[in-house]
């Protein structure tokens, strides 16, 4: 593992013992790296909307953590500046959802990454593009 990489398994691993929003959706961190991140959760039945599928804003907040950890990797401070989502398919109660944020370009204050949502069989549920702004502060 390069040092970068480690680096980045003890910034995630800070950041997520405090990040109750994630703890209490049940977010899962499975992979780091450096400006790279994959988290998952299980859809339950109480993130369902009234048409009986996962509710966008919890897959978003599964993107958005992705993207929180991916941007933060390298112990730079950083807040989102902008994110979107687009919905290709719907979650239903009881699938695992995996979120994987990859740094697309890094430069100045600013990056950006994107984030694919899968179901665990690979299926494409969701594309998510995250913009981030750089702090004055380390995150460790």
């Amino acid at each position: 593992m390069s040092e970068e990489d480690e680096l980045a398994a003890r910034v995630v691993a800070a950041m997520y013992a405090r990040d109750r929003a994630a703890q209490t959706l049940g977010i899962e961190l499975l992979e780091t790296g450096a400006g790279f991140a994959r988290v998952a959760f299980t859809v339950r039945e109480e993130m369902l909307n009234a048409h009986d599928s996962a509710h966008g804003g919890y897959i978003f907040a599964l993107a958005d953590s992705a993207f929180a950890y991916a941007c933060n990797s390298r112990n730079d401070a950083c807040v989102a500046l902008q994110c979107s989502i687009s919905f290709a398919a719907p979650a239903r109660a009881g699938m695992r959802l995996v979120a994987t944020a990859r740094e697309r370009a890094l430069g100045g204050r600013t990056g950006t990454y994107d984030v694919e949502v899968t179901a665990e069989d690979g299926g494409v549920l969701a594309f998510f593009r995250g913009t981030s702004y750089r702090v004055s502060a380390k995150v460790i």
